[in-house]
């Protein structure tokens, strides 16, 4: 089984944990980055469109239907300034396939007892 423990190396850690039927990736430092980078993108001086069109959804009286299509542009500028690559270097892409292989690797179901044995 995958040790989810330890992470894949580089910059930015890919821990993998075998889950029933597959394998779950947890980037957390990738998640840090995308919060900083829209943070970034809130707080940018040169640049207040961001934080004037996230004020500008708070102050309205729009009901949610109204006020969806506002949030959703907002919400597509932002993932566009964040960051969503994860960059992997030599011997740590193999590390990766390898860990994804052994959390995805078939395992045996222990048997069922049988009714009334316990």
């Amino acid at each position: 089984m995958s040790d989810d423990r330890t992470p894949v190396t580089g910059p930015i850690p890919i821990y993998v944990k075998a889950i029933p039927g597959g394998a779950a990736l947890d980037l957390a430092a990738l998640t840090a980055l995308v919060v900083g980078d829209v943070l970034d993108a809130l707080l940018d001086p040169a640049d207040t469109e961001a934080w004037d069109r996230l004020h500008d959804l708070v102050d309205t009286d729009r009901t949610p239907e109204e006020g969806r299509l506002p949030y959703e542009e907002l919400v597509a500028e932002l993932v566009a300034r964040a960051s969503s690559r994860v960059p992997l270097y030599g011997p740590a892409a193999l590390e990766l396939t390898r860990r994804l292989r052994v959390a995805v690797a078939p395992r045996s179901v222990p048997p069922q007892r049988e009714a009334g044995a316990a």
